[in-house]
């Protein structure tokens, strides 16, 4: 499952599209008054601007398996990169084989670089912007997690991740390419004390050769 593109709302697009494409060093495709288009590896990351806006999201993106390590050396001198525990900035995802980092974007959206090692992905070059494969996951906040997650497959044959203790308080749906990871409400983002909300997010999927395009408020 391929998330092909995600549209979420900024407050401030100039801020927005400064960090994604000086910070990050992320394509613009497409940018206007009120709207830009990022390219992150096969997935379009669409901001659109709500000046009232004062929430926040939380998405992450896929990067090779091997470049983990490299990757932190990338972000020393752009993001600060938020702290596990003991000065330690790396999350293993035992049950997921899989390695992540986290930090903020201009907008206070906490963004993740995972490494999904049971991807065949891994790369020779240097870890660079270039190296970001797609956007892996994206965060949406539901009183019933388990049910919506069984609507969405019911409608649009997807699939629970087979990796995930799926439960009424926290389930995804899709593979290691691609999740729509869903919460209940004021669940802390892990790893912060950040609390979830429901907030506008549109999500194009590509399943099986299926295009699925989904509207949360």
């Amino acid at each position: 499952m391929k998330l092909a593109h995600i549209q979420i709302q900024t407050n401030n697009i100039e801020q927005t599209t400064a960090f994604y494409q000086d910070i990050l060093e992320l394509p613009i495709i497409e940018k206007d008054s009120d709207s830009v288009s990022i390219q992150a590896g096969n997935s379009v990351l669409e901001f659109v601007e709500n000046p009232q806006f004062k929430s926040i999201y939380h998405f992450a993106f896929n990067i090779p398996e091997n470049k983990l390590d490299e990757a932190i050396e990338w972000c020393k001198n752009k993001v600060g990169l938020i702290l596990i525990k003991d000065q330690n900035v790396i999350t293993n995802f035992e049950n997921w084989n899989a390695h992540a980092v986290y930090f903020y974007d201009n907008n206070g959206n906490l963004l993740e670089f995972i490494a999904r090692h049971d991807l065949n992905n891994s790369q020779t070059e240097k870890f660079s912007s270039k190296a970001i494969l797609n956007i892996s996951e994206i965060g949406i906040v539901n009183e019933n997690p388990l049910e919506l997650g069984k609507e969405l497959i019911a409608k649009h044959n997807l699939e629970f991740f087979s990796k995930n203790d799926n439960s009424e308080l926290f389930a995804a749906v899709g593979d290691d390419e691609g999740l729509l990871i869903m919460v209940q409400p004021n669940r802390n983002w892990y790893p912060t004390q950040t609390p979830s909300e429901s907030n506008k997010t549109e999500v194009k999927i590509e399943n099986n050769g299926a295009v699925i395009e989904l509207k949360f408020q």
